[in-house]
């Protein structure tokens, strides 16, 4: 099978360099980016070295006539101006996943929501989520992940076709709850680092029960099925994305509370101004997102905000 990668950051390149062992893979990067001029030049990063038959391009057209599959790994943020871009050209019947987590923060929508809106030729849309960091899967370390579609058929041809040994892929069903589990999992993520940066790490336990319980609420609401807060999509990520050095959104956190520099993309920081707003749409109580969100954008001190992580504990555990 043919396929094409946008986006060459390190999932993107990982992704196109995995998908190799059994396609033929064109890798694409911004006209001017950084990335591509690196892999151009070296045919490595500092994550991995290029399988010799992977294609590297700057065309877009190219990429998208490449093969009826295409995988989107691009920042959360930016998917509605590519989006925008892929709908100038003639992509009917194409296979799209996008390996990405976020919500648009300008909208609270999700991102199948956003490229479908820009997107209107037919096509089929898929995300591809869950644990696993690019140096653990270099490294042959194995895990499981999750796809997703609003359509079924679509979510068993990608595992059907894409899983390995190295990534065993799971069919999900629940489009809602995959997309905002796996996006919530990156604050989850910030307010992990926080209490890392805090010295507060033996919190970690507290707030993978809370967090989820929070996610879970939010999913509920917005007409996904709970229970996907409880799996690959959010807290079947927990360990590499709470716990891991390898975790931007940990780092990031850590990073903020210690008022040191970070220059690495954490999704989870956009991403909390959006779940803060679907919280408020669908009234639900989400004190860990908002305590995350008034850390990073309300001024607000972490002496004063960080007991606030756990305030639903005085109540029932599962209570509502």
């Amino acid at each position: 099978m043919k396929l094409s990668v946008l986006g060459c950051g390190r999932w993107g390149t990982f992704l196109a360099s995995y998908h190799c062992a059994k396609n033929e893979v064109l890798l694409w990067g911004r006209p001017g980016s950084r990335g591509l001029a690196q892999l151009r030049a070296e045919r490595r990063n500092e994550y991995q070295t290029l399988p010799d038959s992977l294609l590297l391009r700057d065309d877009l057209a190219a990429a998208l006539a490449f093969g009826p599959v295409v995988v989107i790994s691009i920042s959360a943020q930016q998917l509605r101006q590519l989006a925008a871009q892929i709908q100038q050209f003639d992509v009917k019947g194409k296979t799209f996943i996008l390996c990405m987590k976020g919500i648009e923060v300008a909208t609270g929508k999700r991102l199948t929501q956003v490229f479908r809106e820009e997107v209107t030729q037919p096509v089929n849309v898929a995300v591809w989520v869950g644990p696993g960091h690019v140096q653990d899967f270099s490294a042959g370390v194995p895990n499981c992940m999750v796809v997703d579609s609003d359509d079924r058929a679509t979510t068993d041809f990608i595992v059907d076709n894409l899983s390995s040994d190295l990534i065993r892929l799971y069919k999900g069903r629940d489009l809602i709850g995959t997309e905002v589990g796996a996006a919530a999992k990156n604050v989850i993520g910030i307010a992990a680092g926080m209490l890392d940066g805090a010295g507060y790490t033996s919190l970690k336990g507290a707030l993978m029960a809370r967090g989820a319980r929070e996610i879970a609420r939010l999913i509920r609401a917005m007409g996904g099925n709970e229970l996907s807060a409880y799996g690959l999509c959010h807290l079947g990520d927990y360990q590499a994305t709470l716990f891991s050095s390898h975790s931007h959104n940990r780092q990031f956190g850590e990073s903020f509370i210690k008022g040191e520099p970070f220059d690495r993309l954490a999704e989870g920081a956009s991403t909390v101004q959006a779940l803060v707003r679907l919280g408020e749409e669908y009234k639900v109580d989400l004190p860990i997102c908002q305590t995350v969100n008034d850390l990073l954008y309300n001024g607000l001190s972490a002496n004063e905000v960080i007991p606030r992580l756990f305030s639903r504990s005085v109540k029932g555990e599962f209570d509502y």
